[in-house]
């Protein structure tokens, strides 16, 4: 897809455009057919491994789809956690992330809040085990390696290979950003266009010119999903002519940024820790995650029953 939006930014006329749609739109349909022939015959084998009678593999499916066949439940699992992947290393991976010690880099409650599974279950299915057949109430065995480690580790490399290389965000060059290689997910984790947060700030400076030129002005994110509007903010201030006259010094400069003008409330512990992983990814620190002027709760929320006030008082409190 990056490739495809390459070259139809390179093209100069229609016809060319179009042979690119063209050609896109078949190498896609060949990906996708490629990719529904392999897990189909990965679920076919494995079905015929473990046998037509085994049990649904993992315990939070509910008993009214406990008639759903093997396949249908390994195919739901393998499509939802490949999904959640990208999250996962972005708020708690590093380099030294692998399909080994996956299980133990996140915590349980997280785990099963954005894939519906619990970390038992993604062992489970990692590594295999024995379990009691509920029609039969016999143990049987289940084999595993339901994923290649080998795939699985060279991917985690690469995405955080791109996660470094995309986290200097004041770098105007860069046309992408690591929310393009993360997919939204069923849960509220859905990250807004850097397009569209571009035009929210450029509306806000339009309702209150001069906002960006003043140290003492402060701006806050209430619902953070990604960290973009706060980045957004800090670069603004940052590039801001008055700004560089009051502080000359760039390291001086976005210091007070960070610590005296921008906030911000994530909803959930992971969305919490990809907002500061991508807001303070450019220093590097371990200390971020602690960092007073951003808070983990659920605003919308705390909306609800009347005291986000009060609770943005309390937590911002200085």
């Amino acid at each position: 897809e990056n490739q495809h939006k390459k070259d139809v930014e390179a093209c100069t006329d229609e016809d060319t455009r179009r042979q690119i749609d063209e050609d896109y739109s078949i190498k896609m349909a060949a990906n996708v057919q490629k990719f529904q022939q392999e897990i189909s015959s990965s679920i076919e084998t494995l079905v015929h491994q473990t046998g037509q009678d085994v049990v649904v593999i993992t315990e939070t499916v509910k008993k009214e789809d406990e008639k759903k066949s093997l396949e249908d439940s390994i195919r739901d699992h393998m499509r939802g956690f490949s999904r959640t992947i990208p999250s996962f290393l972005m708020a708690y991976g590093d380099e030294s992330t692998t399909l080994e010690n996956f299980d133990s880099i996140i915590p349980d409650e997280v785990f099963r809040e954005v894939t519906s599974i619990s970390i038992e279950d993604f062992c489970f299915l990692r590594d295999g085990g024995d379990y009691i057949d509920d029609e039969s109430v016999e143990s049987k065995h289940f084999e595993g390696h339901l994923f290649d480690p080998v795939v699985f580790n060279d991917s985690v490399k690469e995405f955080m290979r791109l996660r470094k290389e995309l986290a200097d965000y004041f770098d105007e060059t860069q046309q992408n950003d690591i929310f393009d290689y993360i997919p939204p997910q069923k849960t509220n984790q859905i990250f807004t266009p850097k397009w569209v947060v571009k035009k929210m700030v450029d509306e806000l400076e339009e309702s209150n010119p001069g906002c960006f030129d003043a140290p003492d002005k402060t701006f806050a994110d209430l619902y953070m999903k990604s960290g973009l509007y706060i980045t957004e903010i800090i670069k603004r201030l940052y590039r801001s002519e008055k700004m560089k006259r009051i502080f000359p010094d760039d390291k001086v400069r976005l210091e007070h940024i960070i610590t005296k003008q921008v906030y911000g409330i994530a909803p959930t512990e992971i969305i919490y820790r990809i907002a500061m992983n991508y807001i303070f990814g450019f220093e590097n620190s371990s200390s971020r995650m602690d960092n007073p002027h951003f808070a983990c709760a659920d605003s919308a929320e705390l909306a609800k029953n009347g005291i986000l006030e009060d609770t943005i008082n309390t937590l911002f409190d200085e």
